[in-house]
């Protein structure tokens, strides 16, 4: 089945406005004559076998990804990192692990028996002494501390069974 083709003025249009874009998003005019035509190339070839909903859009989203590209060949050949680029930020994947991690954590800690999350957080995250909790509740401090520790390796069963690396949460 034929389709048709986008006139000649279609693909006059869509180059001046893919330049225009180019140029806007900082790319040298040599680097955004290059992705345009590339663009133009490729557009071309898939309106030959597909209807095409918004050739702009797709224009758009085919020179992004171009000038994408462009960049990782320059910084693979150059290896130098660009500046503007460098974050101390974590990685995106780095937090998706630790939002993982705190996930299994917090369902552990839920399904935990309550004097033992209790013992736990009062220790781990409020820093209070095994003495002090004791007292509060009236417990040996020796009794503090095996809860603490059942209560760690809980944690620790519940990450390993989710398949969490410890090394998301600084161990």
């Amino acid at each position: 089945m034929d389709r048709p083709a986008a006139s000649p003025q279609d693909w006059n249009d869509v180059r001046a406005t893919l330049l225009r874009y180019l140029r806007a998003r900082g790319a040298a005019p040599d680097i955004a004559d290059d992705v345009a035509q590339e663009t133009l190339a490729r557009l071309i070839a898939m309106s030959q076998t597909q209807q095409i909903g918004s050739l702009f859009a797709l224009a758009f989203r085919i020179a992004d990804n171009l000038i994408v590209d462009a960049k990782r060949r320059e910084f693979r050949q150059g290896g130098e990192v660009n500046e503007e680029w460098e974050s101390d930020d974590p990685s995106l994947d780095r937090i998706l692990d630790s939002r993982r991690a705190l996930d299994v954590l917090s369902r552990c800690l839920r399904r935990m028996p309550p004097l033992r999350r209790e013992v736990l957080i009062r220790r781990r995250l409020n820093q209070e002494s095994c003495r002090a909790i004791g007292q509060d509740l009236s417990m040996t401090a020796k009794a503090v501390e095996k809860h603490i520790t059942r209560g760690l390796l809980d944690l620790r069963g519940a990450l390993e069974r989710a398949g969490v690396d410890f090394s998301v949460l600084g161990e």
